[in-house]
């Protein structure tokens, strides 16, 4: 039995990913992975993700330069959740949201409305092609 059996993987054959980076433990952003992204992240290091809306796998930092590399891969305690712990590459400080943000939980609930509390780091026009 292979590694990525043991994963508990949904009715698409997809298992949500967190990226965390590892220096700070910020929460970077949440994505999904199927079996060949999670393969191909575990052997080179890099992370990849499946993208639902494209119906393909997303090489974070394909087209914005801003790379994830992989430190570490965990598996939560159901098989249904899989943490990266990553260092973000690719600007400083790293940008992890396509908005131009560090973080893509870059919104905090204050007096019942959604706030942006982070900075737009880069604008996202400059970023994407």
């Amino acid at each position: 039995m292979s590694w990525l059996d043991t994963i508990a993987w949904d009715a698409q054959g997809l298992v949500p990913v967190i990226a965390q980076e590892a220096a700070s433990g910020d929460v970077l952003m949440f994505a999904w992975m199927n079996r060949e992204a999670l393969a191909e992240t575990a052997a080179t290091g890099r992370a990849v993700y499946f993208s639902r809306s494209r119906q393909r796998l997303w090489r974070k930092g394909e087209e914005s330069g801003h790379v994830q590399q992989v430190h570490d891969i965990r598996l939560d305690c159901d098989n249904d959740v899989v943490l990266l712990k990553v260092t973000q590459l690719g600007h400083e400080p790293g940008i992890a949201c396509h908005t131009g943000r560090h973080s893509c939980f870059f919104q905090r609930l204050e007096g019942g409305q959604w706030q942006a509390v982070e900075p737009v780091l880069k604008d996202p026009e400059s970023i994407y092609r």
